[in-house]
Parts: C-alpha cells; sequence; structure tokens
C-alpha cells in the first residue's frame, strides 16, 4: 500500500494531483520552488518544501522531503524552450542520487510523446523512440536513469499534449496564418486524464511498465483547432495547403488493452 506520496513540482498537473491523492486518504509531500507558493500547498493539506533542482544539484531539504516516502512523481519538465539550453538529464542524476539513499522504492516519472520524435504511422510502447527535439532526447535518457535503478520500481507515463483548465493550444494558434502540417493528427490528453493515470498506477501497482496516456480520438490539425476556436468564440487558424499527413498516432495501448483503463474526458 503506497500511504506516502512525494511530488516533485506542483504546478498545473502536480497540484490538482495532490489535491487527489490527500482526498484518497494519502500523505502527500509537495515540493515548490517558489517560497510564495508553500502557504497554498499548505493549505491544501500538502506538506510543502521549497525545493530547487538545477545542474549543481538539489537546494532545499530533499532529505526530509523524501523521509518515509513510498513513491515519488517526478513531475519536472525540460526547460528547453526560448532559447534555453540546461541540463535536464544533469538535473535527474541529482535527483536520482538522492532518491537512491531514500525510502522511496518506487518511482512514477512523468514524461512525454515527445520522445516518439518524427516517426510516422501507429506508435504504441513497444515502438522504439526516435527523439528529434533536444528535449525529447534528454527525457528518454532521463526516463532511463530511473527505470536502469534495479533497487526500486519505475513506471513510466508518456503523456501527449496536454489540456484542460486554464491550458489549451487552440488560445496560441487562433489568428496564426500559413501554419503546417495541418493534415497531421493530434495527440492530446486531459488533465483529469492524467491524473486518472497516476492513480491507476497506485491503487493497482502497475510498476515497472511505461504507458502512453493519449485520448483516443485523432482529427487532423486542422480541423480539431478550427473546431476549437470556434467553440470558444476565437478566429480558427489558417493552415497551408498541403496534403501531406504523414503524421503519427499515439495508441494508449497498454492502458486500454492491457489494463482495461478508460478515458473519460474528451478532447
Amino acid at each position: 500500500m503506497i500511504n506516502k506520496v512525494a511530488i516533485i513540482g506542483c504546478g498545473w498537473l502536480g497540484l490538482p494531483l495532490a489535491k487527489t491523492l490527500l482526498n484518497e486518504g494519502r500523505t502527500v509531500h509537495g515540493s515548490t520552488t517558489s517560497k510564495h507558493k508553500l502557504p497554498l500547498l499548505k493549505m491544501s493539506g500538502i506538506i510543502p518544501y521549497q525545493i530547487s533542482i538545477s545542474e549543481n544539484g538539489v537546494q532545499g531539504d530533499i532529505t526530509d522531503f523524501l523521509r518515509g516516502v513510498d513513491c515519488i512523481i517526478i513531475n519536472v519538465p525540460p526547460k528547453l524552450r526560448g532559447g534555453s539550453n540546461e541540463n535536464f538529464v544533469k538535473k535527474m542524476q541529482w535527483l536520482h542520487k538522492a532518491v537512491r539513499v531514500s525510502s522511496v522504492e518506487k518511482v512514477i516519472f512523468v514524461s512525454s510523446t515527445s520522445v516518439y520524435g518524427n516517426i510516422k504511422g501507429e506508435v504504441t510502447e513497444k515502438t522504439d523512440p526516435q527523439p528529434a527535439t533536444e528535449s525529447g532526447k534528454q527525457l528518454l535518457t532521463a526516463e532511463r536513469i530511473f527505470k536502469n535503478d534495479k533497487e526500486r520500481e519505475t513506471s513510466i507515463i508518456r503523456f501527449g499534449g496536454l489540456i484542460g483548465p486554464e491550458r489549451h493550444p487552440v488560445t496560441m494558434l487562433a489568428k496564426r496564418k500559413n501554419l503546417s502540417n495541418g493534415n497531421m493528427p493530434v495527440n492530446l490528453v486531459h488533465l483529469n486524464d492524467c491524473i486518472r493515470t497516476i492513480t491507476e498506477i497506485l491503487a493497482n501497482d502497475w510498476w515497472s511498465e511505461t504507458f502512453n496516456s493519449v485520448y483516443p480520438y485523432h482529427p487532423t490539425k486542422q480541423l480539431y483547432y478550427s473546431s476549437e476556436a470556434l467553440l470558444r468564440g476565437l478566429q480558427p487558424p489558417e493552415y497551408e495547403s498541403n496534403k501531406n499527413s504523414n503524421g503519427k498516432i499515439v495508441h494508449a495501448h497498454n492502458l486500454i488493452n492491457v489494463k482495461g483503463f478508460r478515458f473519460t474526458t474528451t478532447i
């Protein structure tokens, strides 16, 4: 039984996840890099810690954060956009070093379908990743740091594009013109199903496995984002006239076909 959980990164996903785990009767340690956010975590019933991980080490009381913890959920995305060139792998090596000397026996590592890169066609967990971006490459290496640790059981979750409250790609795409890849399929997942994926792993002891978590509906980007823009009263994005549809469809095969998981929130 997983009684005490630590969540590294109580942000858009981590905070509502922590609240869900608390409602299930678990004790939750939650981290944030911002001192001003500590009262918010505490008010929610989370035992709060200010912890920051850099290429030079871990700042904050990571020892106490991990004390007595059964499972750590690592929810720290690489910051490699906008010209940032951080060494995410080095950060995860520091975190893994702290985990190795703790009581933690189970790990859930939040990753992304970006590790599949530009693979075309049908993709499942059995597909060999071929990351094309620096973010995808570093995520895949970080996955392996924890997966190769034989002293604890690590499950990897590769989420599709995240959508939910105050987060939807269409808000950035609206009004834009001459967008490419309009005939490629979308691979998205709602926050609610992200949380359910994690809670089901904890409840059912789905350890040492890899899961794609992507809603099983894959319209083209042009069709989907045009429809979503109209629903929100936004000007639909305009895509280049291109019949190329050589994208990838990421299937949540292990969740749906093996575990019987059902996605409940439409994208």
